[in-house]
């Protein structure tokens, strides 16, 4: 299968991201993955795990030619990165974030995003009570609800590109065992 973006670029390298990029590495879901971390010392620990293809000092640098850019900091965090990463940002990139709130990133992020550029919130139901690079593991999204909330402006398309990532990650099985499973299903009328 073909990749859904060829450039992903996640802000922020904790438990969510560094399971994004799991996820995404496992099932072919991005041509390339981008991190960007705050700290040397977590970025030293994504390098060191191989956990994306290229780690940056700066948000800035990690977005550029990105397809997909996930803001996975504190909510408090993210109108200074909105604000650092809009000029970097290519025409057509799509941006979401993995808040636990969405007025307040939206009102945080969506001012500083250049026309062009889609803004399409979304939270994933999933955790755990760890944190940092080490964390993340690939399968902590497999059958788990991820809200996307497109805002009412939202392109069509790329809204279905990212609930095309969000359901691939989130699948267990391949699409092709579910549809086997579904019409099993339906013959057994189960």
């Amino acid at each position: 299968m073909s990749p859904i973006y060829d450039k992903v670029a996640l802000i922020g390298l904790g438990l969510i991201a560094g399971s994004m990029a799991h996820a995404m590495r496992r099932k072919g879901l991005a041509g390339t993955i981008a991190g960007h971390a705050r700290t040397a010392e977590t970025r030293e620990a994504a390098q060191k795990i191989g956990l994306v293809d290229t780690v940056h000092a700066s948000a800035a640098e990690a977005v550029q030619d990105a397809d997909l850019v996930v803001l996975a900091v504190p909510v408090g965090a993210m109108e200074a990165v909105a604000r650092e990463i809009a000029p970097h940002l290519k025409p057509g990139c799509t941006v979401t974030d993995v808040g636990s709130v969405k007025q307040a990133v939206i009102e945080a992020v969506a001012p500083h995003l250049p026309e062009g550029v889609h803004f399409i919130p979304g939270h994933p139901l999933a955790g755990t009570e760890h944190s940092g690079p080490y964390s993340g593991f690939a399968t902590l999204f497999e059958n788990r609800w991820w809200l996307i909330t497109p805002l009412p402006e939202a392109d069509a398309d790329a809204t279905a590109r990212l609930r095309a990532l969000w359901a691939r990650m989130s699948m267990k099985w391949t699409p092709r065992i579910m549809i086997l499973c579904w019409r099993l299903c339906r013959i057994r009328r189960i």
